[in-house]
Parts: structure tokens; sequence; C-alpha cells
């Protein structure tokens, strides 16, 4: 079940549910060519205008980058078809309007050279329009990964959010959270590699184990030539690891060969939970755990997900 605050942010932007088909008594199907008269829409408080479609222009804070152009292709013969359902949202900004949600109908209706589309007008500010537009693209699942942790990397530099502000305004845990803004840490190759999907999520957090951009490149490449799985990638991030030399480590590598594909596992599993780099070394019994923090506030963060309270 999600949590309240993904679904309130957006559906006080929209005047109701962001994501259902709105029942077919309050919604009229709005044709490309309909005479640009206001239309009683959603709520019964909201209104339908129609603009030129040249005045509406995309919104640099749209955390999607990517629209596959056989997707909007799909959109367009559909709108041809049935015409604009739902209108997008926008905010007036001089004499133009800015998008706030709706660019796949945007750009399908220039794909068709509409002189003109639905629009429903609303007020915010550029901190709002970045959450709304991040919540509707999380909730339809619209992001590819690293366009996911690029709106949240967005809301903590330029509106100076904390990782849990930003998990409670998008609905989603602090892990969560944590752990897609670690994916920005990959070489930009290996981003290109996650957005494009020929690796998956769970190929870049065990890629992540890897101190050095070089090795993580390598490993990527490796797994693409090979084809491997993520658990076949956890072996392989144990064996890469188990090389790379440790200075001041009091604890000798353990050989590739002897590494528990277990401790792999494991180790893995407490980098996703606490959101950061984890190194753990065991050999007979024996270890030490390593967990990377980056700033007096990762600290806290880390040493809350403990239950460390610091007096």
């Amino acid at each position: 079940m999600a949590k309240p605050a993904l679904g309130r942010g957006l559906g006080a932007l929209l005047g109701g549910s962001p994501i259902a088909k709105p029942p077919v008594s309050t919604v009229q199907i709005i044709a490309p060519v309909v005479a640009p008269s206001p239309v009683a829409l959603l709520d019964g408080r909201d209104r339908v205008q129609r603009v030129p479609l040249d005045r509406v222009h995309p919104c640099p804070f749209q955390p999607r980058k990517d629209f596959p152009p056989e997707s909007l292709r799909e959109l367009a013969d559909s709108i041809k078809e049935q015409g604009i359902v739902q209108p997008l949202i926008v905010r007036q900004q001089g004499n133009h309007f800015e998008l706030i949600a709706g660019e796949r109908r945007w750009r399908a209706a220039k794909l068709l050279s509409l002189p003109e589309v639905p629009v429903v007008v609303r007020e915010a500010d550029d901190r709002a329009v970045l959450e709304l537009a991040l919540i509707e693209n999380l909730q339809r699942e619209n992001l590819n990964p690293i366009e996911e942790a690029q709106g949240y990397s967005q809301l903590i530099s330029q509106f100076q959010m904390t990782q849990e502000s930003v998990a409670t305004k998008v609905g989603k845990s602090r892990a969560v959270v944590a752990n897609a803004l670690r994916l920005l840490k990959l070489p930009a190759t290996v981003q290109g590699y996650l957005r494009e999907n020929r690796i998956s999520t769970g190929h870049a957090k065990v890629v992540l184990g890897l101190s050095t951009e070089k090795a993580q490149s390598a490993a990527v490449e490796k797994i693409l030539k090979e084809g491997l799985n993520v658990r076949q990638t956890e072996v392989l991030v144990s064996r890469l690891q188990a090389q790379e030399t440790t200075s001041g480590s009091r604890i000798a590598p353990v050989p590739a060969a002897s590494r528990d594909p277990h401790v792999a596992t494991l180790e893995n599993s407490l980098r996703e939970r606490l959101g950061t780099k984890v190194q753990l070394r065991y050999a007979q019994g024996k270890g030490s755990l390593e967990i990377a923090f980056y700033s007096d506030a990762e600290l806290e963060r880390v040493l809350q997900i403990l239950g460390v309270r610091v007096d």
C-alpha cells in the first residue's frame, strides 16, 4: 500500500486521483479539433481551456528525459482516434504555459501538428513542480533508475532537502532514496547502460561495491560481454574485490577462490539496507565490516538505521 504522501501531493495539483481513470460521468473526451470552450473536468471545480500548442513549453524540472519514439507514435495514433482524454497540467509563465504534467501527450500532439491542446492551469513554484512531476512519473513507473536518482538529487541540491524529507514527499523509504542516489556515483558510461536497460539496477548496486570507476567499468563490460545475471555478478565482484589492494588493512584480502558467495550476498544486502558502500571481509570466523560515509549527516543517518543514539 503506497504511503499517503505519494498520492496527496499530485492529487492536490490535479484536483483528484492522478492515476486512476476518471469516472465516465465526470470526464469529457476531447477530440483534437473541438472548438475552444472551457469544459468542466475532474472534480467539477477545475475548468479546461484550450490553448495553442506552440504556447505550451516543456518544463526544465521534468525528471523524465527519455521518450521512446515508438511509444510516442503509438500515443499519437491513439490521440488521433480518441482525442486527448486527460488535459495537460500547466502553469503560466509570462505569455506562455509551462508543463507540469503531460509531456508525453504534448510531444504526441506535436507529432500530429495539433493546433490546440486542452490544459488545466495551476499555480506552483519550482520546487512544487519538480516534486509533482517526480511523483507523477514514479506513480506511473515512467522513469529509468538514473532519471529517478537525478530527480531526488535535484530536490536535495537545488532546494536544500534532506534524504528523509525527499522520501516523505515521494512516498518512498529513505533507504530507497539513498540507494537510488548511489547510482549517480557510477561512471557516466555505466549510467548510460543502466538508462538504456542494458544492465539492471541489481547489477549496478553490486558493481558499486568496487572502489574505483575503472574497476566498475571493467566489471560492467564483462557483464555485458558474458551476459552475467545478478548472482553471477556478485561472484565476479567478490573476485575483483579480493584482488584490490586495501592499504592499512589488518586482515589480508581473502583469495578469490575461497571467498564464500554467501558473504558477497550478505555484503550486498547490507549495502542496500544502509544505502552506502559496505565491505565485509570474512575468513575462518574472523573479519571486519567497513561502512563508508561521506558527511556528518550521512554518518548520523547510518547510525540512526543501526539504532545507535548519539547523545
